[in-house]
């Protein structure tokens, strides 16, 4: 079934989830983050019971989604994804049964402390494996990331396949290809089975960090009645935050068909339509009137798009609001926040 409406089903019809009423306790990592945070959103929508896991006590993008009452049903654990004693402790502890595993440090993080990039990417990506095994969780989703490609130049003209060769131009890149072959390895030896998501271009709210955040940043201008730039243009795929965290959701409660005879370790590239950066601005200034967004003649280092085709042939849902509609509600909830 795919789903273009915000409000779809999906999540709530999984069954076997622990206790009798259907719900779950679900480990976040990373949960500070944008999509940690609408990870958050939606557990609570969803009847979920939320643990939130990151190392820093910031909650601004968190309060931005969720009221008072639903901060309060949100157990938070202030923890280091590195280490592995912490990690084991929050899954065991809050007696964890299932995991989205989004902590991580972004392109220029890991740029500017490799080190650090490697320990909190990769070294944190097989300590929730061992927490998963600790604890006896035999499935997670976690997320990976297009930057396992390489640059336009690397391949043929048009949408590109996930059997296309996997080239890293960053560090960042190159620790998500070690995840996946770590949740290879954990199929193997330990019969973990894993769903993980690449994202593109994710925009909405809490969308303030990392090199495709700026169309993000220009609709809250525009929220503000500011004109601004997008200082990249050409085409890619723009996901709303919203979406993408109800598709890792649907991932670590095992809504993707398994591969027959296959490997339980699957990588699925979000795709959706090509879009210009260009059509970005122009809805921005159509729905606010009055505002202008400039776009630059700089370009990501990606091809302009993935293919999504073995997502829609695996997922009980694919989630995919109309970019305009996905733009406007977050122009609308950026305005309201600003009157609070």
């Amino acid at each position: 079934m795919n789903d273009a409406s915000p409000q779809g089903t999906g999540v709530s019809e999984v069954p076997g989830t622990a206790g009798g009423d259907g719900s779950a306790t679900v480990l976040v990592t990373g949960a500070g983050g944008c999509l940690g945070a609408w990870t958050l959103r939606h557990l609570l929508d969803l009847g979920h019971r939320p643990v939130a896991f990151d190392l820093s006590p910031h909650r601004a993008r968190i309060e931005a989604l969720l009221d008072a009452d639903e901060l309060a049903s949100v157990t938070f654990v202030q923890g280091d994804i590195g280490d592995k004693d912490q990690v084991v402790a929050a899954v065991t502890e809050h007696q964890v049964e299932r995991i989205v595993h989004l902590a991580a440090l972004q392109v220029p993080l890991c740029r500017a402390n490799p080190s650090l990039g490697a320990r909190v990417n990769v070294q944190g990506t097989v300590n929730v494996f061992e927490a998963a095994r600790a604890a006896g969780i035999g499935h997670l989703a976690y997320a990976s990331s297009i930057a396992v490609y390489g640059t336009a130049s690397d391949y043929p003209a048009g949408i590109v396949g996930d059997e296309a060769p996997k080239l890293p131009r960053t560090l960042y890149g190159v620790t998500k290809i070690a995840n996946e072959g770590t949740a290879r390895v954990y199929w193997a030896d330990h019969a973990i089975s894993s769903v993980a998501l690449r994202p593109y271009t994710v925009y909405g709210v809490g969308r303030d960090q990392g090199v495709t955040s700026e169309p993000s940043v220009a609709m809250l201008a525009a929220a503000r009645g500011q004109s601004s730039t997008i200082s990249f243009g050409g085409r890619m795929q723009f996901h709303w935050a919203s979406d993408v965290a109800r598709q890792f959701i649907d991932a670590a409660f095992g809504l993707v068909a398994p591969l027959a005879g296959g490997s339980g370790a699957r990588v699925f590239d979000l795709g959706g339509p090509l879009v210009s950066v260009a059509e970005v601005a122009a809805i921005i200034e159509r729905l606010r009137p009055g505002v202008s967004v400039a776009v630059g003649d700089a370009r990501l280092p990606f091809p302009e798009g993935f293919d999504d085709a073995p997502l829609r042939a695996a997922a009980h849902t694919v989630y995919e609001t109309p970019l305009e509609e996905g733009i406007r509600l977050t122009i609308e909830a950026f305005e309201a926040l600003e009157k609070a």
